[in-house]
């Protein structure tokens, strides 16, 4: 998979970095900043100094032969907008995201032809508002409906075997796996659970609350 981060503040730098830990990415990162482009050169398979909003600088790198284009540019509002519709309309970018720094902005996007649209810091706010109140530990939202979280065994759980349990007939959930110190591992039908057993559960947010606070 090739990908292109075009804008390497901390939101496009740590997306791009990340990325390229991915065995099966190549990421060719862009930014206008040499100092910025040279700190991430030895982290990406490609780092470039350029104009980000200029059309033939980007069709010159090969931008429109990427599988995935990612804006990071929020912060200056007019020119995210016109390196999304560059990459839309212009080069034929198949897959774009772009980052909005506000509703409206993201509106905008969406409009020009952005394939999905993030706003970093207030995903960030939800998913930090969602854990201080919710009774799940590490909680992950997956769809609107569908979630998935570690949660410690309930006492009443304790040496008893996943398979006996019957969670989906009592609860609706699913246990998929034990997480044993940093590290997650399948949980078998006839484990029997432990005391200090921490939980991987999967199910509606609501179900998964119950088992929380047995």
């Amino acid at each position: 998979m090739k990908v292109c981060v075009i804008g390497l503040g901390r939101f496009g730098y740590s997306v791009a970095t990340t990325l390229a830990e991915k065995s099966n990415v190549e990421v060719l990162a862009i930014d206008s900043n040499e100092s910025i482009v040279s700190s991430i050169r030895d982290s990406v398979t490609q780092a470039i100094c350029m104009r980000i909003a200029d059309e033939e600088d980007l069709r010159s790198v090969g931008v429109e032969e990427m599988d995935l284009v990612i804006v990071a540019t929020g912060e200056n509002f007019e020119q995210s907008i016109l390196i999304t519709a560059l990459l839309k309309k212009r080069l034929k970018v198949g897959r774009v995201i772009a980052r909005a720094i506000n509703i409206i902005h993201q509106d905008i996007l969406k409009l020009i032809g952005a394939d999905e649209t993030v706003i970093p810091e207030l995903e960030i706010g939800i998913r930090l508002a969602e854990r201080l109140s919710s009774p799940l530990q590490q909680f992950f939202r997956i769809t609107q409906q569908f979630s998935m979280s570690q949660i410690p065994a309930p006492a009443s759980f304790s040496e008893s075997t996943v398979e006996s349990l019957n969670l989906f007939e009592r609860y609706e959930v699913h246990c998929i796996g034990l997480k044993r110190g940093d590290d997650f591992s399948p949980i078998a039908p006839d484990h029997v659970i432990q005391e200090n057993d921490v939980l991987m559960l999967v199910g509606k947010e609501s179900d998964l609350k119950k088992v929380a606070r047995l």
